[in-house]
C-alpha cells in the first residue's frame, strides 16, 4: 500500500491512497492533524509514504513522536532521474517536476527555508538549510500523484530498472535515517569536551582571540622565522617567511612541511592541528551545537555527486579523533560501532567481475591476499597499485605496481581505465545501480583538464557504488533494529554508530553483521567478494577499533 501526502503548511495535509501503479486507489482526504493521521495509518497499514521531500516533512513528524518505515522521496528521485539523462543542475522539487510534466515554465529553486531543527532549541543554526519547504511548494496533491506516476514510468525505461529501483529505495530510506539521526542526536559530554580543549589549547582568550597555546606557538614560529608579526594561519605569509630564510615552499600542506629541515616546522605542524580544532570544534562550536547532551547535525543524503552524505553546519562528518573522546554513551548504554574496511577495493572486485580479484576479495585482508597472489608478498605495493588504479595515481612508485595489477587483474583494470577514457572525452559514467556522473558543460579543452576529468570518472564508478552499498547497509540495519531500544546516531561514508542499552548490544552486533550480508546480496548477488565489518562495542566513540 502507498499513501501520498502534501502538507498544507498549518499542521495538516492532504492524503490519498495509491495503487501499485501509483494511481489513486480511493478518495483523498484532508487531515487537520497530519502527524496524527500519519501515525494512525502507519500503525494500521505500514504503507510506503509518497511525499515531496523527506528533509522537509519528516523532522516535524519525528518531533510529534511519529516514525515511519518506508517512503518514496520525490525530490531525491527526481534528482536521480534527471542525472540519468544528463540534466544535472535542474530544479528537482515537486513544483518543478510538475511544471515539466505539463510543459509549464519550470520555477527556479525555491529560496532556503528557515527549517525547524530536528532536535530542540537550535533554530538559529539551520536558517541556511538548502531544503525546499513543502509548505512553500505550490504543487498540489494531484500534482504529487501525477509526478509520482511519471517517475514510475521513467524508472521502467532505464537500462537496468531493477537496479535503479533499488537505488531509489535506498536513497529514500537513507533520508529517513538521516532525519532520525538528526532527531536523536549524537550523545556528547560537554564537560569532557571542555577538559579536552583546555588540555590541548590552554586557557581561552578573555577577549576572544586565540587561546594560550596557539598564542605561544605563534610567538615561537615568528621567532624561528625572524618575523614577530607572522600569522601562522595564513599560508601566503608562511610561504613568504620561509622564502626570506632561503627555503622555497610550493604550499604549506603538512606533507610538504615534513620534508623541510627547519626548527619552525614542528611548531607549525602543531599549530595547524590545534588551530583546526579551535576553529572547527572549539568553545564557540561547543556552545552553538551541543544542547541537552546531544550534537544534532543536519545530514544531507546524496549531498555529494557520488551519492555520499554531506552535512550542513557543525562539521558532523569531520569530527577529529581526539574530539571523539567527548562522544560518550548515556549511562547504561553503549555504542555499537561498525566500520567497513577496504570498502572501495572490494567494490571494484565485485562490480568488475574480475574472477581473480574477486577471489582475493573473499579474504579478510584484501591487500594481503593481493600481495600473496601477485606482488611477491609485498602488501604495501599491492595497496599502492589498487589505490593508484582507483584514484589515477599513475606516476612515481606506483608505475611498477600498476603494471603488475594490469597483468594479473586485467578485467578490473579495464573497468577503471574505460571509465577514465570516458571522462577524458567529456562523457558520463554510471555506478552499479545507475547513479550518473555530471558532465562538464564543454569537453575538456587540454590534456591536463582531460586527465583530471578522467581521474574523477575513474573513481566515480567505484566511490558511487560504495555509497550505494553503505546506504543499503544503513537502510537494512535501520529496519533490523526497529523493534530494539536502539538508535542510529551517526553515519560517515562506511562507518555507522548505534546507541543502545548495554544489555542489547549483542543483538545489535548480530543485526549489523546481518545487514552487511544483506547489502552484499542485494547489490551483487552470489559474488565471492565479502565486505567484512569491524564491529566494536564501546562506551566512548574514540575507543572504537
Amino acid at each position: 500500500m502507498m499513501v501520498g501526502i502534501v502538507p498544507d503548511g498549518v499542521g495538516g495535509g492532504w492524503c490519498a491512497p495509491l495503487s501499485d501503479t501509483g494511481r489513486p486507489a480511493g478518495a483523498s482526504w484532508h487531515a487537520a492533524d497530519l502527524a496524527g493521521a500519519v501515525a494512525e495509518v502507519e500503525r494500521r497499514d505500514r504503507p510506503r509514504w509518497v511525499w515531496p521531500s523527506t528533509a522537509a516533512i519528516y523532522p516535524p513528524l519525528l518531533r510529534a513522536g511519529v516514525r515511519v518505515e518506508r517512503c518514496h522521496d520525490i525530490e531525491l528521485t527526481e534528482a536521480l532521474l534527471l542525472g540519468y539523462v544528463g540534466r544535472w543542475g535542474e530544479p528537482r522539487g515537486l513544483a518543478a517536476a510538475a511544471a515539466r510534466l505539463v510543459g509549464r515554465p519550470v520555477p527556479p529553486d525555491l529560496p532556503a527555508r528557515q527549517a525547524a531543527p530536528p532536535g530542540d532549541a537550535q533554530g538559529a543554526l539551520f536558517e541556511t538549510a538548502l531544503v525546499e519547504d513543502s509548505a512553500a511548494d505550490s504543487a498540489s496533491l494531484q500534482e504529487l500523484i501525477e509526478v509520482y506516476a511519471d517517475q514510475r514510468a521513467r524508472l521502467a525505461e532505464v537500462a537496468e530498472p531493477g537496479r535503479f529501483r533499488l537505488l531509489v529505495a535506498t536513497e529514500s530510506a537513507s533520508a529517513l535515517a538521516a532525519g532520525e539521526m538528526g532527531h536523536h542526536g549524537l550523545p556528547w559530554r560537554v564537560d569532557v569536551h571542555t577538559e579536552l580543549l583546555r588540555d590541548l589549547l590552554g586557557e581561552p582568550s578573555p577577549v576572544g582571540g586565540p587561546p594560550r597555546r596557539l598564542a605561544e606557538l605563534t610567538a615561537a614560529i615568528g621567532a624561528a622565522l625572524g618575523d614577530e608579526r607572522l600569522h601562522p594561519e595564513s599560508p601566503a605569509e608562511v610561504v613568504r617567511a620561509f622564502t626570506r630564510v632561503g627555503i622555497s615552499l610550493p604550499s604549506t600542506r603538512a606533507w610538504v612541511l615534513r620534508g623541510i629541515d627547519h626548527p619552525a616546522v614542528p611548531l607549525l605542524l602543531e599549530f595547524k592541528e590545534l588551530y583546526r580544532i579551535w576553529t572547527a570544534h572549539g568553545w564557540a562550536w561547543r556552545d552553538q551545537w551541543i544542547h541537552n547532551g546531544r550534537f544534532r547535525a543536519e545530514y544531507v543524503p546524496a549531498g555529494v555527486v557520488s551519492g555520499r552524505w554531506a552535512s550542513r553546519g557543525g562539521g558532523a562528518l569531520q569530527i577529529p579523533r581526539v574530539i571523539r573522546r567527548a562522544v560518550v554513551a548515556d549511562p547504561g548504554w553503549v555504542f555499537v560501532v561498525a566500520d567497513a574496511g577496504q570498502l572501495e577495493p572490494r567494490i571494484l572486485a565485485a562490480v568488475s567481475g574480475d574472477e581473480r580479484l574477486a577471489a582475493a576479495g573473499a579474504s579478510g585482508d584484501l591487500y594481503a591476499a593481493l600481495a600473496t597472489d601477485a606482488f611477491d608478498g609485498d602488501r604495501a605495493k599491492a595497496k599502492v597499485a589498487m589505490l593508484g588504479a582507483m584514484y589515477g595515481q599513475t606516476g612515481g612508485n606506483a608505475i611498477p605496481a600498476l603494471a603488475a595489477l594490469r597483468q594479473f587483474y586485467p578485467v578490473a583494470w579495464e573497468l577503471v581505465e574505460q571509465a577514465a577514457r570516458t571522462g577524458e572525452e567529456g562523457g558520463a559514467v554510471r555506478s552499479w545501480l545507475g547513479r550518473t556522473s555530471p558532465v562538464p558543460r564543454e569537453p575538456p579543452q587540454d590534456g591536463a583538464s582531460a586527465r583530471a576529468r578522467g581521474r574523477f570518472t575513474r573513481n566515480f564508478v567505484v566511490q558511487a557504488t560504495a555509497a550505494e552499498w553503505a546506504n543499503t547497509l544503513l537502510a537494512t540495519l535501520r529496519g533490523l533494529i526497529r523493534d530494539y531500544e536502539a538508535e542510529l546516531v551517526f553515519f560517515q561514508h562506511d562507518e555507522v554508530l548505534v546507541h543502545c542499552p548495554a544489555g542489547g548490544a549483542d543483538d545489535v552486533v548480530t543485526a549489523v553483521h546481518e545487514a552487511g550480508e544483506r547489502a552484499r546480496a542485494l547489490l551483487f548477488g552470489e559474488t565471492p567478494v565479502r565486505f567484512p565489518l569491524g564491529v566494536s562495542t564501546v562506551e566512548c566513540y574514540a575507543d572504537a577499533k
